[in-house]
Parts: C-alpha cells; sequence; structure tokens
C-alpha cells in the first residue's frame, strides 16, 4: 500500500530535528512505499495542505484511501517504526 508524503520542499536538510526528515527517514527505515508531494515552504502559502488536512503543518501522511495522518513527527515516527502506520485508530469520544 503506497503512500502520500506530504512535506516541505527542503529536501536537501537531512537533520534529525527536521520533522520531514524525521518522518522520511522513518518511512525509508521501514521499507513502507511512499510518493513525496512536496509544498509551499511558507505556511501561509499552505491552503492545499488544509484543505487535505485541516491544517498547515507538515508533514502529513495520505493513505490510498484518502484518510489521512498528521501528529507530531516524532509521534509519528514512532508509529511508523513501531510498524502500526496501517493501524486505524480507535475513534476518540469528541468526534461528532
Amino acid at each position: 500500500m503506497a503512500v502520500k508524503l506530504h512535506r516541505c520542499p527542503t529536501m536537501w536538510l537531512k537533520i534529525g530535528a527536521h520533522p520531514c526528515w524525521r518522518v522520511q527517514k522513518t518511512l525509508d527505515e521501514a521499507g513502507v512505499e511512499y510518493e513525496v508531494v512536496k509544498g509551499p515552504l511558507r505556511r501561509g502559502q499552505r491552503e492545499d495542505l488544509e484543505q487535505l488536512s485541516g491544517q498547515r503543518l507538515y508533514p502529513v501522511i495520505e493513505f490510498e484511501d484518502g484518510t489521512i495522518y498528521r501528529a507530531q513527527s516524532k509521534e509519528m515516527a514512532e508509529r511508523i517504526g513501531a510498524g502500526k502506520l496501517f493501524e486505524k485508530e480507535a475513534p476518540t469520544g469528541d468526534q461528532a
């Protein structure tokens, strides 16, 4: 199952503290197939990302079925590294 990784365009910045690189590197290490979708660097220009995910922060993972996964990059990397990327999250009580 291929996914789309929506990330910033600074592909050359490969340090552990960079959120987009942290998630991309973990996807690589886990052997997850993905397509990189580079978006605008400036938050004010991320209207498409906001329409997709409801917010303007990177990184965002888009699954084949159109569902979106967005969390802090450290949490995303932990979930990917644990092999749980494709597990559906249990709904919380505050969803309408």
